[in-house]
């Protein structure tokens, strides 16, 4: 009898180990599903994206929490190509003049600065100067400051720093990523004394209340799971659009790896990370805007080449997983997503059908996360290829362009009804042609899916911008917006 107790209690893991590792993504179509599912409830649920957010007090709609959303949810445009979301992002813009928070138009509090990254992605969709123009002062006028010690908590870090990366991609400007690496190497390095990050364990503390000595219950350093999350996502949306020889781009990429290793012993079995990190104990349970913001950063990781995908991958899946089926409900709501604070004390206890006091940040991370993981997700069930057309025309012939914005690679879907010749040329605004991409005589009739990279393509560096590419096919042409973002 002892010989099979011991048999089973050795077994089990090995067994529930055996289970995790053979989880797998669901295929790309449930995964824009899962999203849709997820976004329609909110967005029918505040169809005025300017309408103002009442809770214990009147707040506008372009606060962070909102903001984070629309993070979020302009990832999701970029792969689903639904116009309603495009038109739904430019009313908020729109509905608040494209100022920060408030109207503040020189603040320096990075929570009003957030909704700035998505107001620069839809004047990279749209030039329209009067999207970018209050949010391009604000921040210049940080970037023309000697002061450096604004961002004092490390929420702060996403809120702002990719609108710094950003402005200075836009505009090829050093200043933007000189001033940005200041800002948080004085919040790593000189807040609390000696930095709120800990080298050694490679995470954050939220603010310098949190610096040892103080600790948890149990003895353990506080690390706050969703004040990590802010950082390991912003070091992503950073590094997304950052050029190579950028100011310090290689500390941002060792933190980045770094904290993809401290992450992964982390997370819970069931997919989760815990509200505090280390401590089980302190909170321990399941929480969604945490645990979505990892698994966007280590989804982004691996699609990027960050992080090894053998390594990493068997996390974001059991991650996604776990969101999908103890979280999502059948109507689109996000269960276990803790409110608004600082610890993991805030907003607790934490349930599946308890509504967080905000909503909107939640599932912006949520969306962030989908957005990566659809891109690791297979074509189907079965393997086989599957492709979303953004521009059909009668026959069924189409034209699809994703990543859209793309930084520098991107891939060209179609679809071609009968054999062509295919050219695929670059187009500017003024409707003259950059470059042909391609040149593919004899393509014979069905689906095709071709990978560019621009600058190998063009021979040099292509201005960040909207272009148009152009697919000429016999008698056939398509045409498709291409926004070469960041």
């Amino acid at each position: 009898m002892i010989k099979k107790i011991f048999f089973f209690f050795v077994t089990l893991p090995l067994l529930l180990l055996h289970s995790l590792v053979a989880q797998e993504l669901p295929p790309k179509d449930t995964v824009l599903k899962q999203m849709h599912q997820a976004n329609k409830y909110f967005m029918d649920k505040w169809p005025d994206p300017g309408q103002d957010i009442i809770t214990d007090k009147v707040r506008p709609s372009n606060i962070w929490t909102r903001a984070t959303y629309y993070e979020g949810m302009m990832r999701f445009y970029y792969i689903d190509r639904d116009t309603a979301l495009y038109e739904y992002a430019v009313e908020w813009g729109e509905s608040h003049s494209w100022e920060p928070a408030y109207g503040f138009i020189y603040t320096r509090n990075a929570d009003n600065q957030c909704c700035g990254q998505t107001y620069i992605e839809l004047y990279l969709l749209d030039n329209q100067p009067e999207r970018i123009q209050p949010i391009k002062a604000c921040i210049d006028n940080m970037v023309n400051s000697v002061k450096s010690d604004d961002w004092w908590w490390v929420d702060a870090i996403q809120m702002a720093m990719p609108v710094f990366a950003k402005l200075g991609t836009l505009y090829n400007d050093t200043s933007y990523f000189r001033k940005m690496f200041e800002l948080y190497n004085n919040t790593r390095i000189i807040q609390g004394d000696s930095g709120l990050y800990n080298k050694t364990d490679h995470l954050w503390w939220r603010d310098s209340t949190f610096v040892p000595p103080y600790e948890t219950p149990e003895g353990k350093d506080c690390y706050w799971s969703r004040g990590n999350g802010w950082v390991f996502a912003a070091l992503a949306r950073v590094l997304d659009v950052l050029p190579e020889n950028a100011w310090h781009r290689e500390t941002y990429v060792n933190d980045f790896a770094n904290m993809a290793a401290a992450l992964l012993p982390l997370q819970r079995e069931d997919g989760f990370w815990n509200p505090s990190l280390v401590d089980p104990e302190d909170y321990g349970g399941k929480e969604t805007s945490g645990t979505a913001f990892f698994t966007f950063g280590l989804a982004w990781g691996i699609n990027h080449h960050f992080l090894d995908e053998e390594t990493y991958k068997p996390a974001v899946v059991r991650a996604w997983n776990g969101m999908i089926n103890d979280a999502l409900h059948p109507d689109g709501f996000l269960g276990y997503v803790q409110g608004t604070g600082k610890q993991p004390s805030d907003g607790q206890p934490l349930s599946y059908n308890k509504a967080p006091n905000f909503e909107d940040f939640g599932l912006g991370a949520f969306l962030l996360a989908g957005s990566e993981v659809y891109h690791l997700a297979p074509d189907t069930a079965s393997g086989t290829e599957t492709f979303t057309s953004s521009l059909q025309t009668s026959d069924n012939q189409y034209l699809n362009i994703y990543p859209n914005p793309a930084k520098d690679e991107f891939t060209i879907d179609y679809y071609l009804s009968e054999k062509a010749d295919v050219l695929i040329k670059l187009i500017d605004t003024e409707g003259k042609t950059v470059k042909t991409l391609k040149n593919m005589p004899d393509q014979p009739e069905g689906r095709h899916a071709i990978l560019i990279n621009l600058s190998e393509a063009t021979g040099g560096f292509i201005s960040p911008g909207i272009y148009y590419i152009r697919l000429i096919a016999g008698q056939t042409i398509l045409t498709g917006r291409l926004a070469v973002a960041f």
